[in-house]
């Protein structure tokens, strides 16, 4: 996997030196809800995941990639989960430290990742579910063109709460 470069972040592999800035955002409590996380992560059972962060996307079905500035300073995450490759489709997920939402990062890293996806993995589709009150992400994916094509009610339980979530989706009709 090669350094991806947009106007404002690098995407990059993950390295066993991302452990802590991984811990860290794994283990944040304010994110649960987002990732479904249940329990925290402990650093070996990330260390692991580390190490076998490398392997190719078609095997894993994943591929997660740290987004950084361009002064090299980590601030977030960029997935691609559940990777279909009879399909050609995958799932997107990102995450951006507080200090670094809301300023352009995430829709850069998103325009970087979905020029990857389409050129490099001849992906026909992406999709994205995000929390109907999740305003910021649902702005972030419209923002790069994803629509808004359905409506899951009631669809995640957390904290005692059933919550609503939407379905947002990009085709790649250039071929």
């Amino acid at each position: 996997m090669v350094v991806l470069q947009g106007s404002r972040v690098v995407l990059r592999p993950l390295e066993l030196n991302d452990l802590s800035f991984l811990y860290a955002i794994e283990n944040d409590i304010s994110l649960w809800e987002l990732s479904q996380t249940k329990t925290p992560f402990s650093k070996e059972i990330l260390q692991k995941y580390l190490e076998t962060s490398q392997l190719d996307i078609k095997e894993t079905k994943q591929l997660r990639m740290v987004i950084t500035s361009i002064s090299n300073e980590s601030i977030g995450f960029i997935d691609l989960f559940d990777f279909d490759s009879q399909n050609n489709r995958a799932g997107v997920s990102i995450v951006l430290t507080d200090a670094h939402r809301k300023m352009g990062f995430g829709k850069d890293a998103l325009k970087v990742l979905m020029d990857y996806s389409f050129k490099n993995l001849k992906l026909h589709q992406l999709y994205s579910n995000v929390l109907e009150d999740n305003t910021a992400s649902i702005r972030l994916f419209e923002s790069v063109g994803f629509e808004n094509v359905g409506f899951k009610k009631e669809w995640r339980y957390f904290n005692g709460c059933y919550k609503n979530e939407y379905l947002f989706q990009f085709i790649n009709h250039v071929l």
